[in-house]
């Protein structure tokens, strides 16, 4: 069974190599394979990564998951990645979800982690209302400034 801490640092490394690449103007998709690695990175905020087996449905796919569904240009307020990482919705696997679509969040409220460079990073809600979409899964990479959910006023 591969080490999913080795599988996750070699995505990370990968993902970085491919974001700087993608600043070409004239490319607007890239996927690199590297052992059990498969790494995809797209100008429209796309990113994907994970092992060899065909990976679940997500975002990136452009399937809606548990609620959630890609990122699409709102007049809504969203709370966006302060930084690029790994993003977890629950401090850990055996525990709920720090929030769920219909939750009301206050601002300044833990709404999930992003794990960079081994550090957890609380990410903490910069508006007060209820989720209405979440765009990311748990354990999804997210980019900086990518939108993570959308709140409804309240």
């Amino acid at each position: 069974m591969p080490d999913p801490k080795r599988i996750r640092a070699e995505a990370n490394a990968l993902v970085g190599e491919l974001l700087k690449r993608l600043a070409d103007e004239d490319v607007r998709e890239l996927e690199v394979k590297r052992g059990g690695v498969r790494v995809r990175v797209a100008k429209d905020g796309r990113v994907a990564a994970g092992a060899a087996t065909p990976p679940p449905p997500t975002a990136s796919s452009g399937t809606p998951v548990g609620g959630m569904s890609p990122p699409m240009a709102t007049e809504l307020p969203t709370v966006n990645a302060p930084l690029t990482g790994i993003f977890y919705r629950s401090p850990s696997p055996q525990t709920q979800p720090y929030i769920q679509v219909g939750s009301k969040v206050a601002a300044g409220e833990v709404i999930g982690l992003i794990e960079a460079m081994k550090l957890f990073n609380e990410i903490r809600s910069t508006a007060a209302g209820k989720v209405r979409r979440i765009f990311i899964e748990n354990g999804q990479l997210v980019r900086a400034h990518q939108p993570l959910i959308e709140l409804e006023p309240s």
